[in-house]
């Protein structure tokens, strides 16, 4: 099936062309960055406004680089939630219309569904994962743990209690008067520092649950600069690598003990920290010390794009046996899966 996707949840606006589930003909993305920037972050109006003058540029470089028209596309698939309302509903607006007029079926699909398989695209020198497997999704708006089963059967083992690690970086880096996105910016500076030199206390460092926390380290990062000074020089080099090395660890921690109690033997990592060096490097490095399987999609698949929506696309499209575009709505905080954490008497919530 050669099905068209759509995504819009946030501040990157893009459209791909995927045949089968599988193969990528084509991943076409417009950044917000630089509008965003002077701001420090996102802005949620801004960021609708742009998607607006955005999407039919970014569907028409899709449809171009792929080598089809808009009557060769089987079916669309378009991002209908968790996300930025406003930014939601200029992609879904978008693909009910082009579904509507093409007489073909639409989907809407859950943004961390398209993190989680990702993996599971044609991607060269990535070897698919097999089910079932453990997905980190690792983002701005998101720090979950996921027991992917099959397609379409997932379970939430953990998640954030209150910011999320992307969250965490970006906030850090405003504090120290790093540019937007503040993530790459940390992790360039890292390089050159010890990420011993700050004993920063990791949170929820416990394997009674596999939630996470990470506003507490973002205050320590600023009681620390408080009582010290803005760092400059190699001290923001040391801080920037030890406030990292913190968050590295505790993703990694409970990554690898999520995977030894679900019994599974690969862990996928996905969303924008999944581009973070040094958690590529030392979860790869402490997962196959243990036997388990790492896989990381390459940086342009874990960023938000379109072509990320392909497996699931395909998967709903070839399962619905109606069509009816109206009923696509946008859900800023779109569940997906059941919920299976448990509080620290191992009990489930």
């Amino acid at each position: 099936m050669l099905v068209l996707t759509i995504e819009s949840s946030c501040d990157e606006t893009s459209a791909a062309v995927i045949r089968d589930g599988r193969s990528i003909l084509s991943n076409a993305v417009a950044s917000q960055i630089p509008v965003h920037r002077k701001y420090g972050g996102v802005v949620p109006e801004l960021a609708s406004r742009n998607h607006i003058c955005d999407i039919h540029a970014v569907i028409n470089d899709a449809l171009k680089d792929a080598g089809v028209s808009l009557d060769d596309i089987e079916g669309f698939g378009v991002t209908s939630g968790p996300g930025l309302v406003g930014s939601l509903l200029v992609g879904i607006e978008t693909a009910k219309a082009l579904a509507m007029a093409q007489g073909k079926p639409c989907v809407g699909l859950n943004h961390l569904e398209g993190h989680l398989t990702a993996v599971l695209l044609d991607i060269e020198g990535l070897e698919r994962p097999d089910f079932p497997y453990l997905g980190c999704i690792v983002s701005g708006g998101h720090t979950d743990l996921y027991l992917v089963r099959a397609m379409g059967d997932y379970s939430i083992l953990g998640r954030t209690r209150d910011d999320a690690a992307g969250e965490a970086f970006d906030k850090v880096a405003k504090m120290l008067g790093l540019p937007y996105p503040g993530g790459v910016e940390i992790d360039r500076l890292a390089k050159d520092g010890d990420p011993e030199a700050i004993d920063f206390t990791r949170p929820m460092w416990t394997r009674k649950h596999f939630d996470f926390s990470f506003s507490g380290l973002k205050t320590a990062v600023l009681n620390h600069i408080k009582a010290n000074g803005q760092p400059e020089g190699q001290g923001l080099h040391d801080l920037c690598a030890s406030f990292q090395k913190c968050v590295v660890d505790v993703l990694v921690f409970k990554a690898i003990e999520a995977t030894k109690q679900t019994g599974c033997k690969t862990m996928v990592y996905s969303g924008g920290v999944a581009c973070n060096s040094m958690l590529r490097e030392h979860a790869k490095d402490q997962g196959e010390r243990r036997g388990f399987k790492v896989i990381f999609a390459p940086p342009k698949l874990c960023t938000d794009n379109a072509a990320m929506l392909g497996p699931a696309a395909e998967f709903y499209l070839q399962g619905q046996t109606g069509f009816d575009a109206w009923d696509l709505r946008a859900t800023s905080n779109m569940p997906l899966g059941k919920d299976e954490r448990v509080d620290k008497e191992g009990r489930h919530r």
